[in-house]
């Protein structure tokens, strides 16, 4: 099988988040993560910047497929018409770059690394460091984004399994049970 190597985009307006890992197989190996910081300025000139800057990373890394976190409506409207912005110029530089681009959301993202939906960042940042084998825990957007490809990597199989709801099988809420206890342990830094 050959490799197949995601751009992880976590978009935001003032920083913008990028994750690349390949995937070879079973194997997810880290090429490069990091974050575009937006100057402040008009928005044209903010989406400016994301374009040219994730530009920048396609050029440089050679991704062949782009991972993006779907925006979720927030409690202010203006912030998430701002970030769906920011999305929309992280997407038209990955389409300029005729890369595919799946969309997850933040639910899925969540599980499909951490095993449990509603996982705090810090648990996002540890677990991506342990499945990357990376030296230092990565930054936050960096670590968001990077999330992102590993859960595009991990494919449709794994999206779903964060909806089972509550009250159902015994055995649905020990495992989301387990996932949340162990995100906590690594956290705390314990084995």
């Amino acid at each position: 099988m050959a490799r197949l190597r995601i751009l992880g985009i976590d978009p935001g307006l003032n920083r913008t988040g990028f994750g690349v890992i390949e995937v070879d197989g079973n194997r997810l190996h880290y090429v490069d993560a990091g974050v575009i910081r937006v100057p402040a300025g008009t928005l044209a000139s903010r989406m400016r910047a994301i374009l040219e800057g994730l530009g920048s990373v396609i050029a440089t890394t050679l991704p062949q497929r782009a991972a993006i976190e779907k925006v979720f409506v927030n409690v202010n409207p203006q912030s998430t018409l701002l970030l769906g912005q920011a999305r929309g110029a992280a997407i038209c530089a990955a389409v300029a770059a005729n890369l595919d681009v799946n969309e997850h959301t933040a639910l899925q993202v969540k599980q499909a690394v951490v095993g449990y939906g509603r996982a705090e960042k810090r648990q996002v940042q540890v677990m991506v460091q342990r499945l990357l084998g990376l030296a230092v825990t990565p930054a936050a957007d960096a670590a968001d984004a990077l999330a992102c490809a590993i859960c595009d990597a991990h494919g449709a199989r794994r999206a779903d399994l964060g909806s089972v709801k509550r009250g159902t099988t015994s055995r649905g809420r020990r495992s989301r049970e387990a996932w949340r206890a162990l995100g906590e342990r690594l956290v705390r830094g314990a084995p």
